[in-house]
């Protein structure tokens, strides 16, 4: 058997993102995918992947498999495989590192995405109620309906509510990073300067056309609605708690956190000879290695799975922060990067709970998302992952041989994925 080929990524196209109930809210989210495959197979010029992955993490009852449905709807070569996968908010990271386990010289091209409408959520019955119309659809007789139907209790009657919050705790993300930021000691001035930053960077990189070859026109929308040219640490420090409204400690706002997100985005994931397949002016890189990680979050931050990826990745591959040229971190929050970085700035971090052994140096923050992150671009939870990457490997992609990118994002269910990326 000949070795496996070395994996590359290349950077794919995106909707714009927006803000629930915004200019994306009329869509769900197959159709809000269907204009990001179309675009993305057409550039193969009659060619095709050889797979399809595709991430949705807020569950719809007429669809199992998207990427299936994505690919049928966009008018896709009918022979190509498809199948999703779901890992909350690194639903199409975890994609990418599925898809690269794939590439092994037969199948050498896979289109990867993800995608998520916020403003397109489902409700469910309850389980009670469910069984109970199951059963009175399956009564033969009018009289068996009709005995089906007395025994309905008021007390089955119940909807089911999707919520952006933990099952096993049932605290939101926010509830959670509220904790996170008071064991950390992250302080409101700080998470408020994160966002601005994440702001200032995502307008000029619009303002220069960075996103122009990444973002796609959707209907009348051309770019993301999200980032404000307007804002200041002044604006942001009027703004009240989010989360912990009672205590008089809370920190973390709508500012200084990132929106519930309307969006689809993609990625290629290929050999070198998959590659091929796609125009030569595709920005590249080549993933090099990559990390999950799980925690307790019973015990532990329930988004602070990265600061235990990061230093056993780079502990593998020899290498300190400062081997790192481009730092990409998903910003759920504000408060939840700035832990981050404490917690990778801290000996005691690195070796009692990541388990390693060395001394990176200091995190160095002014290389960390360079064009903005998810405060400022939004945050659609299952294309994050194909958007922060694309992103990352144009911005890479551009520097000297040898520049290296970690690409890092934290999930809910106390998980964690992160990339090594590298100019080859």
């Amino acid at each position: 058997m000949s070795a496996k080929p070395d994996v590359w990524l290349a950077s794919g196209v995106r909707t714009p993102f927006a803000k629930v109930d915004g200019p994306l809210s009329g869509v769900d989210a197959i159709a809000m995918s269907v204009p990001v495959a179309k675009t993305m197979i057409a550039k193969l010029n009659g060619a095709k992947p050889d797979f399809a992955v595709w991430g949705n993490v807020v569950p719809n009852l007429t669809w199992s498999n998207i990427a299936r449905e994505i690919l049928m709807d966009a008018g896709a070569d009918a022979t190509i495989p498809a199948h999703s996968t779901v890992m909350a908010c690194s639903t199409s990271m975890i994609g990418v590192f599925e898809a690269a386990g794939m590439i092994d010289g037969v199948r050498n091209l896979a289109l990867v995405g993800g995608v998520d409408s916020l403003s397109q959520v489902q409700l469910g019955l309850g389980m009670s109620l469910s069984n109970w119309v199951r059963q009175f659809q399956g009564a033969r007789s009018l009289g068996q309906k009709l005995s089906h139907a007395i025994d309905l209790k008021l007390r089955d009657v119940r909807l089911y509510i999707p919520a952006v919050s933990n099952r096993t705790t049932g605290m939101s993300m926010g509830e959670h990073t509220e904790i996170t930021a008071k064991v950390w000691n992250i302080s409101r001035e700080a998470q408020d300067q994160i966002a601005l930053e994440s702001h200032q960077h995502a307008v000029a990189a619009w303002d220069r056309g960075f996103f122009d070859d990444l973002v796609i026109p959707f209907g009348d929308l051309r770019r993301d609605t999200i980032p404000r040219k307007d804002t200041s640490l002044e604006k942001l420090a009027r703004l009240s708690p989010a989360f912990d409204r009672t205590s008089g400690k809370g920190t973390l706002t709508a500012g200084n956190s990132s929106p519930l997100t309307d969006g689809a985005s993609s990625i290629w994931v290929g050999s070198e000879k998959g590659l091929e397949k796609i125009p030569a002016n595709t920005p590249r890189v080549k993933l090099i290695d990559w990390e999950i990680a799980s925690v307790d979050f019973r015990t532990e931050g329930l988004l602070m799975a990265p600061p235990y990826a990061i230093p056993r990745l780079l502990a593998r591959n020899s290498l300190k922060y400062d081997d790192i040229h481009l730092w990409e971190i998903h910003e759920a929050f504000a408060a939840q990067v700035l832990a981050h970085i404490k917690a990778l700035e801290s000996p005691d971090f690195i070796r009692d709970k990541a388990g390693v052994k060395a001394d990176f140096g200091k995190f160095p923050r002014e290389r960390m998302n360079p064009t903005g992150g998810s405060v400022a671009i939004g945050h659609p939870f299952g294309a994050t992952g194909a958007r922060i990457l694309s992103q990352a490997v144009k911005e890479l992609a551009a520097m000297p041989k040898g520049q290296r990118a970690i690409v890092s994002i934290c999930a809910d269910g106390g998980q964690g994925t992160v990339a090594l990326l590298q100019t080859a």
